[in-house]
């Protein structure tokens, strides 16, 4: 499946209920050579294609897809997913809640923000760990305040659902995958849960701050579109050897915002990003 310009289609986010987005099911068009010959709006630049398999550029407000390629292929998300994770950990925790980490949290496949057993951390910090540099030790110790691998787990897959993610199905609260637990979702479903996920002021807040306070240290946001495209607003990578390399961003310029998505990438996805948001900042 081919990438559509917005002239040919569009999909539009739904509002459900207070925090119920998704988008409406209409037929996708296949890009075909004589859409590939028509002319652009003056100004506009051109759409790039790059290294991710299936993407999507949608107006993060008004919901519209801009462009999309294989939109509803499910994959992995690898720690794109930590964003839901977010989003469950303030439905039931307030930021300043605090634990103690202990040695379970710590022994698993890093990136890691380097939790010290027998060190208290509040959720705040812990979401700063895992929103800015993709803490799996942070999502395990969130998971536990939340009642367990399995309960948090549970609960993110009942937000998906709530939210409209309904192609999405998490196996563990870092997005680690390995055979018998994988998680799966889809271009589509990711812009979903980014939109639902940037309604929560903190979430807002961490995933555009470019350093944060941190027990013993300070954390420096991962994410290089901070640095490197102007409006940046937020945005979150993963890779796993299953979901190759994610992301999930947005940006802004003057009102609009705008959403990328990019799964089962290799190579420069950042660079593809950036092609992406011009692209779409350069339509009407």
């Amino acid at each position: 499946m081919a990438c559509s310009r917005s002239r040919r289609w569009s999909r539009t986010f739904i509002a459900g209920c207070a925090l119920a987005m998704t988008m409406s099911s209409v037929g996708v068009v296949t890009r075909t050579p004589a859409a590939l010959a028509q002319p652009q709006p003056a100004g506009a630049v051109a759409l790039p294609e790059g290294p991710a398999q299936a993407w999507l550029l949608a107006d993060l407000d008004s919901g519209r897809v801009l462009a999309s390629r294989n939109p509803y292929e499910p994959h992995a998300p690898a720690s794109t997913i930590k964003v839901l994770l977010a989003m469950v950990v303030l439905d039931h925790l307030s930021p300043d809640n605090f634990a103690r980490a202990n040695r379970s949290h710590t022994e698993v496949e890093c990136s890691c923000v380097g939790l010290t057993p027998g060190q208290p951390y509040t959720t705040r910090q812990l979401l700063s760990a895992l929103l800015m540099v993709s803490g799996n030790d942070a999502a395990n110790m969130l998971a536990d305040m939340l009642g367990g691998q399995r309960a948090a787990v549970a609960a993110m897959n009942r937000k998906a659902a709530l939210v409209g993610a309904k192609s999405t199905r998490a196996s563990s609260p870092s997005g680690l995958d390995g055979p018998g637990w994988e998680s799966i979702t889809t271009p589509h479903d990711l812009a979903v849960m980014l939109r639902a996920a940037l309604n929560y002021p903190l979430i807002a807040q961490i995933m555009r701050s470019p350093t944060a306070p941190f027990p013993g240290k300070t954390l420096t946001n991962q994410n290089e579109l901070l640095s490197r495209y102007p409006g940046d607003i937020a945005g979150k990578t993963g890779f796993t050897n299953l979901a190759r390399k994610t992301y999930v961003g947005a940006a802004q310029r003057g009102n609009r915002r705008l959403a990328v998505v990019q799964m089962y990438g290799t190579g420069d996805l950042y660079g593809q990003a950036i092609g992406l948001f011009d692209y779409g900042f350069s339509q009407p």
